[in-house]
């Protein structure tokens, strides 16, 4: 028996990198999973994004586990498109249990950025679809009435202005991942009568195609000192998805019943330096 058991989970950005990962490891735990990507690239981002065939293969890697999953392509920032998807996978597999809101974009690195559209696009994703998210979740997780978990993808740089560029890219991508820090509590509070337990996770650079892509790769490249600033206290380069996904699996597990409200770091020892 697994620890989630009889429990659904809605993923954003579940068509790799960390998205994918959590859906398998909630899968092994024994969930079912709500996956939904965007599956396109955005105008303002240089490195690919995720394609329908990602998407397809998260959906082929949890049903190889034996789990049911629905999974549907849409923009976070699509609030009512969102929460059409959610309200049709509930009718398919309950109601929600587990929110993991999860999309994001770090579009820095592209030649000749128009700033604010890049600000507006990535604060629009990284936070604006993290508010859709829940939103389009929570209903069915308290209509249910048997409480809930909620984990929030921030970033070390939600805790930190390290890496600060005066850039649309690099200032949007700070700023959104601090204000997921103050969705987390604002709604822990909002939701801790119905005994939902929301909290935000904070990985250091994860190798993903979001952080190891050529683009990125330029542009730290480029700018040695970023590169610096970026740097974990543990002696590696970046964790893997994995690694967050554990800390994952046990935020929305019976094991930590009563952590709520909490900013946990996955990051090799980033904050602490």
């Amino acid at each position: 028996m697994g620890k989630l058991d009889g429990r659904v989970a809605l993923i954003t950005g579940a068509a790799r990198g960390q998205g994918r990962s959590h859906a398998i490891r909630l899968a092994q735990e024994g969930a079912d999973i709500i996956a939904v990507d965007i599956c396109k690239q955005i105008d303002t981002v240089a490195y690919p994004m995720s394609t329908p065939d990602d998407l397809a293969e998260t959906v082929e890697e949890v049903e190889a586990l034996d789990r049911r999953i629905a999974s549907a392509i849409v923009d976070v920032r699509d609030h009512d498109a969102l929460c059409a998807v959610v309200d049709k996978a509930v009718v398919e597999l309950g109601p929600v249990d587990i929110i993991l809101a999860n999309a994001g974009i770090a579009p820095q690195g592209a030649e000749n950025p128009d700033e604010v559209k890049t600000f507006r696009d990535v604060v629009e994703v990284n936070l604006f679809g993290v508010w859709n998210t829940v939103h389009a979740g929570v209903p069915s997780m308290i209509d249910n009435a048997r409480g809930g978990a909620i984990v929030l993808t921030s970033s070390s740089q939600g805790l930190s202005g390290a890496g600060g560029t005066g850039t649309g890219a690099g200032d949007g991508y700070a700023a959104s991942k601090h204000g997921v820090v103050g969705l987390m509590r604002t709604f822990a509070n909002w939701l801790a009568p119905h005994s939902i337990r929301v909290n935000s996770i904070h990985p250091t650079g994860v190798n993903t195609p979001m952080v190891v892509n050529p683009v990125l790769q330029k542009y730290l490249d480029d700018n040695p000192a970023l590169g610096g600033a970026l740097q974990n206290l543990l002696p590696v380069p970046m964790i893997e998805p994995i690694d967050v996904s554990n800390a994952v699996a046990w935020l929305v597990s019976d094991d930590a019943r009563y952590v709520t409200g909490v900013t946990l770091p996955v990051d090799a020892g980033f904050a602490a330096k």
